[in-house]
């Protein structure tokens, strides 16, 4: 069975920083280019990082380069996102999936940057 549980969330200050962790499971992980994504309130989901399936090759939305790292630990599964500087704008449920052919929507993990 395919699972994608995302976790790591939680309430910051502007500028703070924050990990998130995927878990995959159910797939070969470590052959699939791989992408965090995120939805604000009202918005539409966006892609915001991705990462090939092996070495440092990654590409990020412009709204979060420079801020942002994903990175991934194919011998553990695992999909993660290190988020710096962090702005009210980050706030959103963020989550894990293929980066082609995605697969069903894990339940994400709720980011929110406030004072």
């Amino acid at each position: 069975q395919v699972q994608l549980v995302e976790s790591g969330g939680d309430l910051v200050q502007p500028g703070g920083s924050l990990r998130l962790s995927c878990a995959a499971s159910g797939f070969t992980f470590s052959t699939y280019t791989m992408s965090w994504y995120r939805q604000a309130p009202g918005k539409e989901r966006e892609l915001v990082a991705t990462i090939r399936p092996v070495g440092s090759n990654t590409n990020y939305a412009d709204s979060v380069k420079g801020r942002f790292t994903i990175s991934r630990d194919n011998a553990k599964n695992t999909l993660y996102l290190q988020m710096n500087s962090l702005k009210p704008d980050d706030t959103a449920v963020y989550y894990c999936n293929k980066a082609l052919n995605l697969l069903s929507w894990g339940q994400g993990t709720q980011v929110t940057v406030s004072s």
